[in-house]
């Protein structure tokens, strides 16, 4: 499925791309629809960048065990 906003949309509500991509990240992360791993991925920034976005706006990290191990296999890292 693919999501489409036109940018006339993001013009009418005063965002662009960037934003309307992080607001969407941010809100499943903290919604727990998503581990860190996949909200950083769907806001395209690097992990550490998106880590910082959640401190900005207080936004608690939730991660364990499960979503470590989750984010590594879909990054297809495999242990040695």
């Amino acid at each position: 499925m693919a999501l489409v906003v036109t940018d006339e949309q993001l013009r009418e509500v005063r965002v662009d791309e960037a934003e309307a991509r992080l607001a969407m990240a941010l809100r499943l992360f903290e919604d727990d629809r998503v581990t860190l791993g996949q909200a950083a991925i769907l806001a395209r920034l690097p992990q550490l960048k998106f880590q910082r976005e959640l401190a900005l706006r207080r936004i608690p990290l939730h991660y364990d065990m499960e979503d470590l191990e989750a984010d590594l296999r879909r990054s297809g890292y495999t242990p040695a």
